[in-house]
């Protein structure tokens, strides 16, 4: 598995969004340090997720930064990615596997001890563990974990734990502590008014 990044910054595709942009200046400062995780709405084509993953790949490569799809393992071949990421309702972890193949990085989400060491021992390269805050850029999520649930998951497994929702750079100090590995963001990047500057303060936290 290639190297991972602790900063993992997945595309905001919603309305008034510029994910692009928003890549391009947290490459400048992360650099091979940052994972883009491609991620489109649901009601966006394959076409579409297609020509988006294809053009973040394209401002990865000469940084060294790695870049994966989100759910469509499919777009993620297609556009030579280095692997991708399923979440509770896509494809299962061992299913997923054997579509990227054993050189493949493997992302799957997962917020318990149990379902960790399930999906690791199904192929996962590392965990999305979460939400660990509560956050407003995606529905219907379960409650927060927080902290002690990020250790639970992270005592239980082998892989690199990556802890989502609700992440800022004022809350990763304490989500290394409880043994994450990294963090992944979506607004704490792309909603802020300096992209650049907030990519910057979230990898001198996971740094320190």
């Amino acid at each position: 598995m290639p190297s991972l990044g602790r900063l993992h910054l997945i595309t905001d595709t919603r309305p008034g969004r510029d994910p692009l942009t928003v890549v391009r200046a947290a490459l400048a400062v992360a650099r091979a340090d940052l994972v883009v995780q491609v991620r489109v709405e649901d009601s966006a084509t394959d076409r579409e997720a297609y020509e988006l993953a294809q053009r973040v790949l394209a401002l990865c490569v000469p940084y060294g930064a790695t870049c994966l799809v989100n759910d469509r393992l499919h777009v993620a071949l297609a556009v030579g990615a280095a692997g991708g990421h399923v979440g509770a309702d896509d494809l299962p972890v061992a299913a997923a596997r054997r579509v990227l193949g054993p050189a493949g990085v493997l992302g799957a989400t997962a917020r318990a001890p149990g379902t960790a060491a399930v999906a690791v021992a199904a192929g996962a390269s590392y965990l999305g563990v979460g939400p660990c805050h509560t956050t407003s850029t995606k529905s219907g999520l379960p409650d927060p974990i927080g902290p002690a649930g990020v250790r639970a998951v992270v005592d239980s497994v082998d892989v690199p734990v990556i802890a989502i929702g609700g992440v800022t750079a004022e809350r990763v100090p304490q989500l290394r502590a409880a043994g994450a590995y990294g963090v992944a963001v979506v607004g704490a990047v792309s909603a802020a008014a300096d992209p650049a500057r907030a990519t910057a303060e979230l990898i001198e936290a996971l740094t320190c």
